[in-house]
């Protein structure tokens, strides 16, 4: 009967994309990886790996079995955590976030967590982009749209506005703002459009028609330095924009946008200690930030 520890590797390999890598997480050397993989495939009759490119992909075979994989990890580490859950939490945790909550709120945040755990290590994989759950390996998820019941176990976590943001600078080297038409006439900082696939970020076209980015790029960091370099006005959460003494809001009654954020959990982990942590954690998170505010009625209510 095969090993069920043989699916660790499995696992781990699934997550760092090389044999290499999943040795240095395990303890082990790459030889030991590989063998237990080949073991898993013999058992199995089939390839889990497709090794031709550079990083080791799943096949469709290992795409089924990494579920049962992940639940036996999953358990492992519920019960270890549970027995040592008086001593705070331990290993590692993975936390995907879109790319402005993750580098403005979330990494920023994290000491009470850090604090209250300090054997725990965060690991924090920003990205604003459609399939970003489609990455297996992550422990909690918070995205921009609302995820699929099949993805987890969802809620929504808080409601954010965005505003328009420039820079003292630039606002008294150009023509006044008065109105939103007023826009057509200066630089517009936005997301590159062709690359933009979150639905509700994309909602430059309706509030300003006809007005187009004419400095474009794909994270919103990259925005807020276009401001505070003085290229032009754009679109920022008020949580960026607020916090930065540089930047004036512009039109702030003509423009103000509410969107949301989401959170998912992998259903077979949804009751782990680490779990109910990090959820704990970004509860205060939201509560305790000045420009995050707890979902609305309209936002659990969304379809």
């Amino acid at each position: 009967m095969e090993s069920a520890d043989n699916l660790r590797y499995l696992l781990e390999v699934t997550r760092s994309g090389s044999p290499h890598d999943a040795a240095r997480r395990l303890g082990v050397d790459r030889t030991t990886v590989t063998r237990r993989i080949a073991s898993l495939e013999r058992a199995c009759g089939e390839r889990l790996f497709d090794r031709s490119s550079g990083a080791w992909q799943l096949t469709d075979a290992g795409r089924r079995m990494l579920p049962h994989a992940e639940a036996i990890d999953a358990a492992v580490v519920s019960a270890f955590q549970d027995s040592d859950r008086h001593q705070g939490l331990r290993g590692h945790v993975r936390i995907v976030a879109s790319d402005g909550f993750g580098a403005y709120l979330l990494t920023p945040g994290l000491l009470p967590l850090t604090d209250a755990h300090p054997d725990l290590e965060v690991a924090v994989v920003t990205a604003t982009t459609h399939g970003v759950l489609t990455m297996r390996d992550f422990d909690l998820a918070i995205t921009l749209e609302q995820p699929s019941p099949h993805a987890g176990v969802v809620r929504p976590l808080a409601d954010y506005e965005l505003g328009l943001y420039a820079s003292s600078g630039y606002l008294g080297a150009h023509a006044e703002v008065r109105s939103l038409g007023d826009l057509a006439s200066h630089v517009v900082i936005w997301y590159v459009e062709a690359l933009l696939d979150v639905a509700p970020l994309r909602f430059l076209d309706g509030l300003l028609p006809g007005i187009r980015a004419r400095v474009q790029t794909t994270n919103i960091t990259g925005h807020h330095h276009a401001v505070r370099a003085g290229l032009g006005i754009a679109p920022l959460p008020t949580y960026i924009g607020d916090a930065d003494s540089s930047l004036t809001r512009v039109l702030p009654t003509e423009f103000a946008v509410t969107r949301h954020y989401w959170e998912v959990v992998p259903r077979e982990i949804s009751r782990q200690a680490r779990v109910r942590a990090l959820r704990d954690f970004l509860d205060n998170l939201v509560l305790t930030h000045p420009q995050l505010r707890p979902p609305t009625q309209q936002s659990v209510t969304r379809k």
